[in-house]
């Protein structure tokens, strides 16, 4: 599975990092949601490499997100 973020539509409300902290931050800059960077696909914030399966709190973070604009690509 791979996760996008659409960053510029974030909303800023925290749902995603409370949900899924293994994988989504706060950005210190902006508030917007960010991928850790552990995970992220050639260092791009919005972009997952392939995750584990351990890493399913995605889905929840996706299905819990107001603004809708997590992706997840299985």
């Amino acid at each position: 599975m791979k996760v996008t973020i659409d960053r510029m539509q974030c909303v800023s409300c925290g749902s995603c990092w409370d949900t899924c902290p293994v994988l989504f931050v706060q950005n210190a800059d902006d508030s917007f949601s960010q991928i850790v960077p552990e995970y992220r696909e050639n260092g791009d914030p919005a972009s997952s490499i392939t995750l584990p399966d351990t890493i399913d709190c995605a889905r929840d973070a996706a299905d819990l997100c107001p603004a809708a604009i997590i992706t997840i690509v299985e």
